[in-house]
């Protein structure tokens, strides 16, 4: 295998992955694998769950929030390891916490259990197996940056087009407790083992392994600047941004999270709606790899601002048109948005912040995200509960959106300003 700190851009993505096989393959498997602990997986879940413990929608999101919040307590903690300790040590504690979370769900007995079910799947899903794979990915590709992400992004689409479908089928087949049994049998049994091949001998994954520069690289090349968690806090950029780096994680939880509560409401089937991640999963492929190579070459900074564009649309859609045929348009849409929203951002925060601490720093970003996630579910529940329509969700949505996308514009217009004076 190509060693990843040291490979050439190539002019293409096959002749990248392939000279990257085993690390991207590492990537791309932690990525999918993370969907056990998505709000898209766990919200097909919902209406099972809620039958089984007599739970409300406004009761149920409050267990998400609670769980979800926990978690997000802790990850600054746990994410911060994967800056300390070899990388193979790190994703094996991870595929293993992870097949203990869904079989700790799957035996959950009592209502009152819920959150801390949540908890481990929100922290070893959501949380720690995607933060392994794209902070591994930034971490240890330096000169392709935007086509690495790219590709190990692919696992993000691929489990949201598989996963949901083959639950649901499942779930009415077998059960809602022996599907999340199924799945930490497979984390076990084929994660933590393929994790540990596609890593082991790998002397860049060390913790401690320098990224060495290019032989063609200049001597006198500018080290990468490099921020502390704590710089990074006191930084205007962070906090111009935020908004907009958080808004689809709030929206797009609270929606995945209440999916099939939304469709009934809109009058779809559920089958209708989970075979339409199909479509969100060919989106954010196509928005991800497109968005690649143009990252490399102009920049995550210059292209944040076009990020949520997609999701404006989409979200006016979801709120004002009522066939079927919509709800496809709309998770196209959000699968856009998707898209560039997991190579942009990663790239962004390593232009931003540096490498040195990019584990602290994106597992810093991430608590905060989830933080901001853990209030969807239940705000969406209590709003449906108290009969507000999805209409007048949408025009909320909305303008918070252009608001945040008008700041993340200015924002990063300053920060590139800021750049190209002091070079």
């Amino acid at each position: 295998m190509t060693d990843p700190a040291t490979a050439e851009a190539p002019s293409g993505y096959l002749r990248f992955a392939r000279e990257n096989a085993r690390f991207l393959s590492f990537g791309v498997l932690m990525a999918f694998a993370s969907s056990f602990g998505q709000t898209f997986f766990i919200g097909v879940f919902g209406p099972e769950v809620q039958a089984e413990f007599d739970l409300s929608h406004a009761e149920w999101g409050t267990v998400y929030m609670l769980g979800t919040l926990l978690s997000a307590l802790v990850l600054p903690f746990t994410g911060r390891w994967i800056d300390r300790m070899p990388l193979i040590r790190y994703a094996a504690l991870v595929s293993v916490g992870l097949a203990i979370a869904c079989l700790g769900a799957a035996l959950c007995p009592a209502a009152g259990f819920l959150v801390a079910a949540i908890f481990m799947l929100r922290q070893m899903g959501q949380g720690l197996a995607s933060h392994t794979s794209i902070t591994a990915t930034v971490k240890y590709f330096r000169f392709s940056r935007g086509k690495a992400v790219a590709v190990v992004s692919l696992g993000y689409p691929a489990g949201r087009a598989i996963l949901p479908v083959v639950a649901v089928a499942l779930i009415a087949l077998v059960g809602w407790r022996e599907t999340y049994a199924i799945a930490g049998f497979l984390a076990i049994a084929l994660l933590l083992p393929a994790v540990i091949w596609l890593l082991r001998g790998n002397r860049q994954t060390s913790a401690a392994a320098p990224m060495r520069r290019r032989p063609t690289e200049s001597v006198q090349e500018p080290v990468e600047q490099s921020l502390t968690v704590s710089e990074v806090f006191r930084h205007p950029f962070f906090y111009a941004i935020l908004p907009g780096i958080l808004a689809p994680s709030i929206i797009e939880t609270a929606l995945f999270f209440h999916q099939l509560s939304v469709a009934s409401m809109k009058g779809w089937s559920a089958e209708w709606v989970t075979a339409g991640y199909a479509v969100f999963a060919v989106m954010t492929t196509l928005f991800s790899m497109v968005a690649g190579p143009i990252v490399d070459r102009a920049g995550a900074t210059r292209l944040l601002p076009l990020v949520l564009m997609p999701y404006v649309f989409g979200i006016l859609i979801l709120g004002f048109l009522d066939d079927a045929i919509w709800a496809w348009v709309y998770l196209a849409l959000s699968g856009a948005t998707s898209g560039l929203r997991q190579t942009i951002a990663p790239v962004m925060w390593t232009e931003f912040g540096g490498t040195r601490h990019i584990g602290a720093i994106r597992s810093m970003a991430a608590t905060i995200s989830v933080f901001a996630s853990a209030l969807g579910p239940p705000a969406m529940g209590w709003m449906m509960d108290a009969g507000i329509r999805l209409e007048s969700m949408a025009i909320g949505t909305v303008i918070f959106l252009v608001a945040a996308t008008g700041l993340i514009w200015i924002a990063c217009r300053a920060q590139l300003r800021g750049q190209n004076n002091n070079p």
